[in-house]
C-alpha cells in the first residue's frame, strides 16, 4: 500500500517558506526540522518570492472579495430568521 499524502496548512507553508527565505538554515536542515522534503520547501520558497509583491498592492481586491463572500450568507440567514420570527410573533 502507498503512503497517504500529507496536506499542510497555508500557515505552515508560509512559516517554512519564510524561514527558507531568511537563509539562516539550509533547506536540508529545515527539511529535517519540519519533516518535509527539501524540494517541497524550495517550491514553497519560490511561490512566496513570486507572489510577495501581491501583498503590497493597493486596493487588495482579494480581501474585499473574501469579506463579501463571508458576510453574504450570514446576512441571508439573518433575513430568513427575522422573517420567521415576525411570522411566529404574528401567529400569537
Amino acid at each position: 500500500m502507498g503512503r497517504t499524502r500529507k496536506s499542510h496548512s497555508k500557515e505552515f507553508k508560509a512559516k517554512v517558506a519564510l524561514e527558507a527565505v531568511k537563509g539562516v538554515q539550509s533547506l536540508g536542515e529545515l527539511a529535517a526540522r519540519y519533516k518535509v522534503h527539501p524540494t517541497q520547501i524550495a517550491q514553497w520558497k519560490k511561490q512566496l518570492q513570486e507572489n510577495a509583491p501581491l501583498v503590497f498592492e493597493r486596493g487588495n481586491a482579494i480581501g474585499v472579495v473574501d469579506a463579501e463572500q463571508l458576510t453574504a450568507p450570514l446576512y441571508q440567514e439573518i433575513g430568513r430568521l427575522k422573517m420567521e420570527l415576525d411570522f411566529l410573533q404574528k401567529k400569537h
